[in-house]
């Protein structure tokens, strides 16, 4: 009785009233409020009750103070109700957080959102199933299984024959095969057994194999082995049937390819010579089952021939004949297989049979010897076939030239559709009667153009060219009535064969009148050069110069076709030629300088002075303020020694107000003509005028240098490099004067400040290394260099010098990384052949000085280079290509090449003796270089 009584009192304290709000007891005493499960578990109050509490315990106890009975009974309930509120998942806590709350219309909202979330989540997820599906059907019916794609051949299976049964190939895998070997075991055949079967022999020719496949009634003895031998014949020739043509009636195995490996093949071992026999085992079946059938035979005789075996391939090949008398190849295969001495014999029997047969006709003529036997064989064989285009020409060809024309004009009567046999007729004819068969075969052959391209020529070889155009134009015209269409390409092709025939009248008259057919109007310039072109690499001349007519004729006002023309003039044509086309091309364009300049030097190159003053004054009255034509006139002057019209011509250009190079002119004459002070003047007022032109801020320097006036020189430069500071001549020539002045140190600042200037500059980089070099620092030199080879990475002039300053053990390792650098660069590759030159690599050393000279024709160093080469390896011959080639390129750049060719001394001298000299000094540089080391 005292157990729920007292629990009772110990839980009355749960539904005090706290004296104050958040009371804690025992606060005072040091203790800390703290929440314990009774507060919010099912021991707790219910929220609606007034008194309701939260109870802090610390040290002590807090009690409660009851208000009667009524009061504890109603604890006792609500303690019984909450005990009674246990579920087996949730325990007690069953409602703790839902147990007093209302189902309100927010709750409701919020259930419909939620519900609808998940029907569209569920509709997703079957669209998605649904698109998967379909994805995997339209996948399956687009890569359908084995067993799918044989359906319907399955269900067909019910209607098939025993006979298309037993037709059915057996499988050739391999492992089947095998494991069918595996169990195969073979026993001697008795000899009564053999015996036997001999004597049955006469009753199994009654015996149809097809029929016994097929289910027939009669079936053979098990003893019979020549019937089951037949039986299996018939079906092995029903397999070969089978493989031999496809489902879609294509081969599967070729005849002529078979055939063709077989004559190829040897026999040379034991597992050839047991394929051999099963080759003839399958053989001899097919030609048992299909006697008419050529192939076969000519496939077992050629079997038989690889075999080593002649005679049998000469009876198999024999006995083809007779089963297919009308095959012209098993007449030609017997032919070949049989003795010299009976060929003949052979190939007549095959004529014989096939007396139609062009094939056998024309192997029965190569088996004559004697041109007359050929030529009497080949006229039987036009008896048989006179419509044989083939037979007609080998019989032409055998003859001689009457009895050939006598020959094509029946071959024209018989075959009247071969162009070749009218246009042979007509070669051999005269002109009057050729003229007459090409009307025939026009008539004969309307949609032919070649007929009327024939009679074009005709009438050229008969000096009417006047009637060639008109020949092309009309033929053209009446191929387009009959519907034939005009290919461009075609006739281009045509007109080039006309000129290696040497027609030019009818290729400059096809040129003419196809030229444009099927070209856009914007299109036909661009088109009719690039055909002038090609035509020009093709080595077609005339029809590139006939292309280049025509265009001029539309295009009369296009500088670029008159150059093209003028160029191509030049090179292929004569000098006559050449003027008789510039003359025409200033007649239509006379502000174009370029053409008056082309005809003015080409007669100077000829010699012919006057002519190319008088060219270069009608020019001048052309184009009367064109500085280039005053200049040319004027070094035409200089050049012939003509110096008092040369200074008159350009004190008329400089009145007229000439540019910084009449002034440069002006001062080049005088300073060959030794006047000094006007040279100093006159460069003196164009810096007035110019004062950013380097070369005249240059040629003054070196005019002071000249006289001896180093400090005025040093003045000139210095004030040069104020208007031109990026100028790397001035900063050279400038460094070159203060070393020869006042030694290294000055120089070395000067190439160092211009090397801040012109920090990319590989001159300058090389003119500081050469300076340290020449007095003696090569750790400087060095180092020097290879920074400049990693600021000029790409730079020739200094890989090939670091080349030459690397000892000899090093050099071939510094070749290959400047070869990797500037695989492309003339001086690297002349650095290159310089090496192989000194390991007498002579032929290596050749090829690479000549891939310099191609790379970098203008430099003429590399000619000098390799004229001294040659002078020391060459031949005569070799030494005067190089000089032809040198003079052809006519060099202006160099080092040394300009240092010489630009002294006073040399002044006009030709490009032959300024080789040369260069040449001298590269041998002295060599010997100084030999006695240094």
């Amino acid at each position: 009785m005292q157990g729920p009584v007292q629990h009772r009192a110990r839980l009355e304290f749960l539904n005090a009233i706290p004296p104050l709000p958040n009371y804690v007891a025992g606060l005072g005493r040091g203790a800390t409020g703290f929440t314990t499960r009774s507060d919010i578990g099912p021991a707790s109050a219910a929220p609606d009750r007034p008194a309701a509490a939260t109870v802090g315990v610390g040290r002590g106890r807090g009690r409660g103070r009851g208000t009667g009975g009524e009061e504890e009974e109603e604890n006792e309930d609500v303690y019984d109700n909450e005990s009674q509120r246990f579920d087996e998942f949730e325990g007690n806590d069953v409602g703790l957080l839902y147990a007093w709350a209302k189902y309100d219309k927010e709750d409701e909202e919020w259930d419909a959102v939620m519900v609808k979330i998940e029907e569209g989540m569920d509709s997703r997820k079957e669209k998605r199933e649904a698109r998967l599906k379909r994805e995997i059907e339209e996948y399956r019916a687009s890569n359908p299984t084995i067993t799918e794609q044989f359906a319907d051949l399955k269900r067909e299976l019910h209607t098939m024959s025993p006979s298309e049964w037993e037709s059915i190939p057996e499988s050739t895998h391999s492992s089947r095969n095998k494991k069918r070997r595996r169990f195969e075991s073979y026993v001697p055949v008795p000899d009564t057994l053999l015996e036997k079967a001999r004597q049955e022999q006469a009753h199994v020719t009654a015996f149809d194999p097809k029929s016994w496949a097929a289910g027939g009634t009669e079936t053979p003895g098990v003893n019979d082995l020549t019937v089951v031998g037949e039986g299996r014949g018939t079906v092995l020739s029903l397999k070969l049937d089978r493989l031999s043509d496809s489902v879609s009636g294509l081969t599967v195995v070729d005849p002529k390819g078979y055939l063709t490996d077989l004559n190829s093949m040897k026999i040379t071992s034991g597992a050839e010579i047991s394929g051999t026999k099963k080759e003839r085992m399958v053989l001899k079946s097919l030609i048992q089952a299909k006697p008419e059938e050529p192939l076969g035979w000519i496939a077992a005789a050629r079997l038989e021939e690889r075999a080593g075996k002649i005679q049998a391939a000469r009876q198999l090949i024999t006995k083809g004949c007779e089963e297919c008398p009308e095959n012209e190849d098993v007449w030609i295969e017997a032919c070949r297989l049989s003795r010299p001495e009976e060929a003949k014999a052979v190939i007549a029997s095959g004529v014989k049979a096939i007396p139609n047969s062009v094939e056998l006709w024309m192997q029965a003529a190569k088996l004559e010897l004697k041109d007359e036997n050929k030529s009497r064989v080949l006229r039987r064989g036009l008896e048989h076939v006179p419509s044989s285009v083939r037979l007609w020409k080998a019989v032409v060809e055998l003859a001689h030239e009457e009895d050939a024309r006598l020959l094509l004009m029946r071959a024209v009567e018989c075959c009247p559709l071969h162009v070749e046999l009218w246009l042979a007729l007509a070669r051999l004819e005269t002109y009057d009667v050729a003229k007459k068969v090409l009307n025939k075969a026009r008539f004969s052959l309307p949609k032919e153009p070649a007929t009327w391209i024939t009679a074009a020529k005709l009438e050229e070889a008969n000096g009417n060219n006047a009637r060639v155009g008109k020949i092309i134009e009309n033929g053209i015209r009446a191929l387009r009535k009959v519907g034939v269409v005009i290919d461009r390409d075609a006739w281009m092709k045509e007109a080039e064969a006309a000129e290696r025939a040497g027609s030019v009248a009818t290729c400059q008259a096809i040129v003419h009148n196809t030229i444009g057919v099927g070209v856009e109007d914007e299109d036909r310039k661009r088109t009719w050069v690039a055909d002038a072109e090609e035509c020009e690499k093709r080595g077609s001349i005339e029809t590139a110069r006939a292309i280049y007519a025509h265009a001029l004729t539309v295009f009369l006002t296009k500088k670029s076709i008159w150059l093209k023309a003028a160029q191509l003039e030049k090179t292929y044509g004569t000098r006559e030629s050449l003027d008789a086309m510039l003359r025409k091309a200033v007649t239509y364009m006379p502000q174009a300088e370029v053409l008056w300049l082309m005809g003015a030097k080409e007669k100077w190159l000829a010699g012919d002075v006057p002519s190319a003053r008088a060219i270069l004054q009608e020019a001048n009255a052309a184009i009367p303020y064109s500085e280039e034509i005053w200049l040319a006139a004027f070094k035409l002057e200089f050049e012939n020694h003509e110096p008092e019209r040369a200074r008159m011509l350009l004190a008329k250009a400089r009145e007229r107000g000439g540019t910084e190079r009449v002034w440069m002119k002006s001062a080049t004459v005088e300073r060959e003509s030794g006047n000094t002070d006007e040279e100093r003047k006159l460069l003196d007022d164009g810096l007035k005028y110019f004062p950013s032109f380097f070369k005249l801020w240059l040629m003054l320097g070196q005019l002071e240098e000249r006289l001896g006036y180093l400090e005025r020189a040093k003045e000139v430069y210095e004030s040069g490099l104020k208007h031109c500071s990026s100028c790397v001549p001035l900063w050279l020539s400038l460094a070159k004067l203060e070393e020869k002045m006042h030694g290294l140190s000055k120089a070395r600042a000067v190439l160092t400040m211009a090397r801040k200037k012109n920090p990319q500059s590989p001159e300058l980089w090389l003119a500081a290394v050469r300076a340290e070099s020449r007095h003696g620092n090569g750790k400087e030199a060095d180092i020097l260099m290879a920074k400049a080879v990693q600021v000029c990475p790409n730079s020739g002039i200094l890989w090939a010098a670091s080349i030459e300053m690397v000892p000899r053990p090093q050099r071939k390792t510094k070749s290959m990384d400047a070869h990797k650098r500037c695989d492309h660069d003339p001086h690297v590759i002349a650095a290159i052949a310089k090496l192989f030159w000194h390991d007498r690599k002579v032929d290596k050393a050749r090829s690479w000085l000549n891939r310099a000279v191609t790379l970098g024709p203008d430099i003429g160093d590399f000619w000098a280079l390799f004229y001294k080469f040659e002078i020391q390896y060459g031949t005569e011959e070799t030494r005067t290509d190089i000089l032809k080639r040198c003079i052809a390129a006519d060099p202006k750049h160099g080092e040394k090449w300009q240092a010489l060719s630009k002294a006073l001394e040399n002044s006009h001298q030709p490009t032959e003796a300024v080789l040369k000299k260069v040449v001298v000094a590269l041998g002295k540089e060599e010997t100084s270089a030999k006695g240094n080391n």
